[in-house]
């Protein structure tokens, strides 16, 4: 019987039956016991790999590699992360025109997804997350621009962080060895291109996985010139988050804790606002907020949690409740300056773990931050006073992990600026909430909507320019529990748009950058008895999707990253004990700086097809 068919008999089949579950139609974490009879593993170590464009750097011959980094993460809950020295290295001193950073992990054995994350002198720099071992091993790298940090890595004597919040038990032995490289590119030496634009491997003709020997670092990083095309993607970031960062910061101040457990704040509950208190230059004449996050516990499924009144009706002994509306706020002194719904990351463990072997969910290697351009709010920073800096999280339950870096640009003509707020829009949160449920079935509908507009002048020794910002997202999120609670669909929206406009004190249009994004996902699970004591069965499918466009003066760009997961699996306690899963994914890239396309399937943990091209005309 082929998967399609086998799904479908499944789909059916909880349709018509009525029957009781662990836990109704509620999205889980497990982790993987899948017998070697299942022909899944091949003994040998497989490596694990999230699509992304190709960074700016990688048409580049770097400069030097760096090694600053390399630990491996046992037990770590409750215990302080791995700190070590950080100074940029002698032979390749900055300026450089680029930097990135490579962080390799490998583990063996069982062992659930983990948060992870690094910091350079407090400031973080990646928040990332791990894939799930098996008795074989996986392996996989995570390669990221970190070129808007160049102030903090031209310093010197500074501590570089890293944290992996891991537990070991017997049941649980896998333990992650983390190498963290920085590349250096200090010219613009640009590699030899490579003859093929153009690939394409099919099952059978793919290589085996296997292990990476940390020896030869340029093998080791992945940077053999014959691998790179010098194509015109790789001459600019796709997206450079409303190009804030195309000239790197000339200081950077981490919003963080102290750094017992990890920098990041904790937010345990709705009024968990977390805060630093922070003074920055008078000559600041630019500032952007550079946002963490990620969730976790009762809310790492929070799209999909019910209203409390159906857990504490239904008498269920479950925390993920409190309804589906997450929003991350940003406020000075208490006042409120921006927010955002964050991208819904879904990490390796979760809602079936078949799905994210060897290609894992959109973001959960490389979490995407958000920013905030606090430019308009000058004139409450600039007085030589310290101010407070706040995080929070509207309606989160526990627990979420965030903290922020502030990005200043100084005016190297003068000591001091003036700054003034002329405009601030900041109305409160338009949320609709509906629900009816009878025992485990219901119905849960939620629409917010938020729209806010600052504007400020700052006088440098550049001239008076003003900066106007326009941020606003709608949210749709609705929720079905059905069969006993046994099946649970849900389908959610979150469309933003954001605007950064800069004018002369003439009134005469300097700059304007405008981003929009839409990023969708659509779940659904049904769960029934299975043959076995204490076992389940799970039919799930996960579709989802992160869609960008950016247009910055006369040129524009885009980027659609889809992915589309179906399966099923045998499950008891959180352990997989059996089940088949496919993925299939697009990611494609078009501007006038050229064009990037990717696209994999994925079947049991194998890649079925996997093609790139850099040809805008596979885009049409």
């Amino acid at each position: 019987m082929s998967l399609a068919i086998l799904l479908i008999t499944l789909s059916l089949f909880t349709f018509s039956l009525s029957l009781s579950s662990p836990s109704p139609g509620i999205p889980d974490r497990f982790t993987k016991s899948l017998p070697q009879s299942l022909g899944r593993h091949n003994s040998s170590p497989q490596e694990y790999i999230e699509l992304a464009h190709p960074l700016p750097s990688d048409r580049l011959i770097p400069s030097c590699f760096h090694r600053v980094f390399k630990h491996t993460f046992g037990d770590t809950i409750g215990r302080p992360p791995i700190s070590v020295p950080y100074s940029p290295p002698s032979e390749c001193p900055p300026p450089w025109s680029h930097v990135a950073l490579q962080l390799q992990v490998s583990s063996k054995g069982d062992q659930y997804d983990r948060i992870a994350a690094v910091w350079l002198g407090g400031a973080e720099i990646l928040r990332t997350s791990t894939a799930e071992p098996n008795a074989d091993g996986v392996f996989w790298k995570v390669r990221n621009d970190v070129t808007r940090y160049s102030s903090l890595l031209r310093q010197s004597n500074l501590k570089l962080t890293v944290m992996l919040e891991n537990v070991v038990t017997r049941d649980l032995p896998g333990v992650y060895d983390v190498s963290l490289t920085l590349i250096y590119y200090t010219g613009n030496s640009v590699r030899v291109p490579s003859h093929h634009h153009e690939s394409s491997r099919k099952s059978g003709l793919l290589e085996e996985s296997r292990a990476v020997d940390f020896v030869n670092e340029e093998s080791q990083l992945g940077l053999e010139s014959e691998k790179f095309s010098d194509s015109p993607l790789n001459r600019k970031r796709l997206s450079d988050s409303l190009n804030f960062y195309e000239t790197p910061a000339d200081l950077i101040i981490p919003v963080s804790s102290v750094g017992d457990e990890g920098f990041w704040f904790r937010i345990e509950s709705t009024s968990g606002v977390k805060s630093k208190r922070i003074q920055i230059p008078p000559n600041t004449r630019k500032a952007v907020l550079e946002v963490y996050v990620s969730f976790h516990g009762n809310d790492e499924f929070w799209y999909s949690n019910p209203p409390d009144s159906y857990i504490i009706t239904n008498n269920l002994t479950t925390g993920r409740a409190h309804g589906a509306y997450r929003e991350v706020l940003v406020t000075i002194d208490g006042r409120f300056i921006g927010s955002v719904v964050p991208f819904p990351v879904i990490f390796t463990g979760g809602i079936n773990p078949l799905f994210w072997e060897p290609v894992v969910a959109i973001g959960a290697f490389n979490l995407p931050s958000y920013d905030f351009d606090l430019t308009p709010f000058l004139t409450f920073l600039l007085d030589r006073k310290v101010h407070s800096i706040g995080l929070g999280v509207a309606d989160g339950i526990s627990f979420w992990l965030v903290d922020a870096n502030l990005h200043l640009w100084l005016d190297h003509g003068s000591s001091t600026v003036e700054a003034k707020t002329v405009y601030s829009l900041a109305p409160k949160l338009s949320v609709r909430r509906k629900s009816r449920f009878e025992l485990l079935d219901g119905l849960f509908n939620i629409k917010a909507k938020r729209k806010s507009q600052f504007s400020g002048w700052v006088k440098s020794s550049a001239g008076n320019f003003t900066t106007h910002v326009l941020n606003r997202f709608k949210y749709k999120n609705l929720i079905i529990f059905g069969q006993n609670g046994t099946y649970k669909s849900v389908k959610q929206t979150v469309k933003t748009t954001s605007e950064v406009r800069i004018e002369s004190e003439m009134g005469i249009l300097i700059s304007r950058t405008r981003m929009k994004r839409n990023y969708p996902l659509r779940m659904i699970t049904s769960t029934v008895s299975g043959s076995q004591t204490d076992a389940y069965l799970m039919v799930t499918n996960v579709s989802h999707s992160l869609r960008e466009r950016l247009i910055f003066g006369d040129t524009s760009s885009s980027l659609h990253n889809s992915q589309d997961s179906r399966g099923w699996m045998l499950v008891k306690d959180h352990n997989v004990l059996s089940g088949s899963a496919t993925t299939d994914q697009s990611y494609s890239s078009k501007g006038e700086f050229g064009c990037y396309t990717r696209t994999i399937s994925a079947t049991d943990g194998r890649l079925i097809t996997d093609s790139t091209t850099f040809s805008c005309e596979s885009l049409i």
